[in-house]
């Protein structure tokens, strides 16, 4: 399996604070990856190095690479907003704009230059039932967005990530705001994305950690401790650390 996203001795400082300390690791590609380790550990500051979201904190300095297809995201001509579109972002809040539910889709493609409303519609489509959500909101696309439940809100940020074709999805702990029935959709959804897409999930919470993703990267304090298969590093972690936590001894 090849790798699509890779980091190189990355380094990441908010001001004199070093939250990430070279870390290096090769994330594959239609995967899912999880980041997991204590509350300011470093793993959702990692996330948003991937698409460069820290460049929005003006105290932040990076040292060392990102490549993504091969490519260093950190060099002086890439274009950002071609590297948020292919390497799309969920946030753990659900958040969508305060439009109908088929704007907040057809948002990112009309940015995009893409205006023929035949061609939105199916982009639309597409993207609501890629996020398993076409079915309940199909007959009230021209309500507001703001209008469906939390659970629903966020498959449909997922939508929207997906209604601009990325290959990547960074989703920052998507499930913690919503109750157990609708983590279990949310998660069900990730596992079926990964045909399509590469998908890296900051949680919080073990069990989902087993339950959906193929890797694991275990961060500490800025350090990425600990980086391999799920199941191998939650049966036989290989670093004392890793051990610790997953036993619940601390975090």
């Amino acid at each position: 399996m090849s790798n699509i996203i890779t980091s190189k001795d990355l380094c990441l400082w908010y001001g004199d604070n070093q939250a990430l300390k070279n870390i290096t690791v090769d994330i594959p590609e239609k995967s899912i990856t999880a980041l997991i380790g204590p509350s300011g550990c470093g793993k959702s500051t990692f996330l948003k190095t991937l698409n460069r979201m820290n460049d929005l904190i003006p105290i932040v300095r990076i040292e060392g690479e990102v490549c993504y297809e091969n490519k260093n995201i950190y060099d002086k001509d890439i274009d950002i907003n071609e590297l948020r579109r292919e390497v799309g972002m969920v946030f753990q809040k659900p958040n969508p704009f305060p439009m109908s539910i088929y704007d907040n889709v057809a948002y990112g493609p009309r940015t995009h230059g893409i205006t023929n409303k035949a061609k939105l519609d199916e982009i639309v489509e597409k993207a609501l039932r890629d996020a398993a959500i076409w079915d309940e909101v199909k007959d009230r696309l021209r309500k507001s967005a703001l209008g469906l439940s939390g659970g629903q809100q966020q498959r449909l940020c997922i939508a929207r990530a997906l209604a601009v074709e990325p290959k990547v999805v960074l989703m920052d702990e998507p499930t913690s705001a919503l109750d157990p029935i609708s983590t279990s959709r949310i998660e069900d959804l990730i596992m079926q994305l990964k045909e399509k897409y590469t998908i890296i999930i900051v949680t919080h919470n073990m069990q989902q950690a087993v339950r959906i993703s193929d890797y694991t990267a275990f961060f500490l304090l800025g350090d990425l401790i600990e980086f391999g298969e799920t199941d191998k590093m939650f049966s036989n972690p290989k670093d004392k650390r890793t051990e610790d936590y997953i036993t619940g001894r601390f975090g």
